[in-house]
């Protein structure tokens, strides 16, 4: 039997507007940019951790279903994210327990605030390309 931690599964929600921007949070604990997220709970299905996330974050109800655009592997943190294409429904911008700040970006935006491993993720969003994409990261750059 292995002794290795499992791999943890998270969800992040690119929020796009009606202007082709993202929804961008800064992270209280570290002050990197990047889309709302974190790490599914037990009894939550996947839908709801997405919608869960993203409101605690950033104060925004999504709509559901959102369309997933990349699945993504950080190689030395061992935690696989799904990341989806999402709009807002309802709600109002505000900072959270773990947002700092928020910001709409552009394409060209995103490369300049978030690291490689984060910013592709906005980017194949914002593409919505199908298959979804499948990539792998060592936390910060694709490996």
């Amino acid at each position: 039997m292995s002794t290795e931690r499992p791999h943890s599964v998270s969800v992040a929600g690119v929020v796009v507007d009606d202007q082709g921007r993202a929804l961008l949070i800064q992270r209280r604990d570290n002050g990197h940019w990047e889309p709302p997220g974190g790490v599914l709970e037990r009894e939550e299905t996947i839908p709801e951790a997405l919608q869960r996330e993203v409101l605690e974050e950033t104060g925004v109800k999504i709509a559901l279903p959102a369309t997933l655009t990349g699945v993504y592997k950080n190689m030395a943190g061992l935690i696989v994210s799904l990341v989806f294409r999402c709009e807002a429904a309802d709600g109002t911008l505000t900072t959270g327990d773990e947002t700092r700040a928020l910001r709409w970006v552009t394409r060209e935006e995103v490369s300049e605030l978030a690291d490689e491993a984060y910013a592709i993720r906005v980017i194949d969003a914002l593409d919505a390309v199908s298959p979804p994409a499948i990539r792998a990261h060592d936390g910060v750059k694709l490996v």
